[in-house]
């Protein structure tokens, strides 16, 4: 069972993706509140993923993410936002954001995103995808993306392109026929050598790249 909380300023929105997320399959819903009770109630509940509104009028989104990521085994977060243009999706990711979801997302696909997140996986909004990989790619992020890779062993490399792909750990494992726990050792690995926080930021680093166009040799 995927223990997953909601954290949003309005109501409306919290009780619309609990009713949706509860009557998914492997899937409960631990809580649903507002920004300020955010953080008490992640310890309280050890939810696997949190889905935590950016923008919140009690406190901000990002200092939230930030506090989340600060616990001894933080869950899994991803921002929610109404909007494909926010000018916070690059600090979320690099704060350590898993993903970024529109509060418009198709009922049918939030669960998706949800066992996906949990699974290690990373999810963006297709409308978000653009933006934040444009946004990076033209911004520079990492200045010498060559050398970085020649960190990486030929292995790890294979793992980083599956991983911009955003497959996760169970489904990286399948493909490559490895156990899980050698994937975890690989991602970690990758995150470290490439010197970013999380595996969208690796996933967008392998855009820079060029991995996903021309494959991981």
């Amino acid at each position: 069972m995927i223990r997953v909380l909601v954290v949003d300023d309005e109501a409306l929105i919290r009780t619309g993706f609990q009713r949706i997320l509860d009557a998914a399959d492997g899937i409960e819903v631990v809580g649903a509140v507002s920004g300020g009770q955010a953080l008490r109630t992640v310890r309280e509940t050890c939810p696997d993923v949190v889905l935590l509104d950016i923008r919140m009028p009690d406190v901000d989104g990002l200092t939230v993410l930030s506090h989340i990521r600060e616990l001894p085994e933080p869950p899994v977060v991803a921002m929610l936002t109404t909007f494909d243009m926010d000018e916070y999706v690059e600090t979320a990711l690099r704060s350590g954001a898993a993903g970024f979801l529109l509060k418009d997302t198709d009922p049918e696909a939030l669960p998706l995103a949800v066992r996906s997140l949990a699974g290690g996986g990373t999810v963006l909004s297709s409308k978000v995808t653009r933006v934040v990989v444009e946004g990076y790619l033209s911004a520079g992020a990492q200045e010498h993306p060559p050398q970085l890779l020649k960190r990486l062993t030929d292995r790890e490399r294979e793992v980083l392109v599956l991983i911009a792909e955003g497959l996760s750990n169970a489904d990286i494992a399948t493909r490559m026929h490895l156990s899980t726990g050698t994937v975890k050792d690989h991602v970690s690995a990758i995150l470290t050598k490439l010197e970013v926080s999380g595996r969208v930021q690796a996933a967008l680093f392998a855009q820079r790249a060029g991995l996903l166009t021309r494959g991981p040799g």
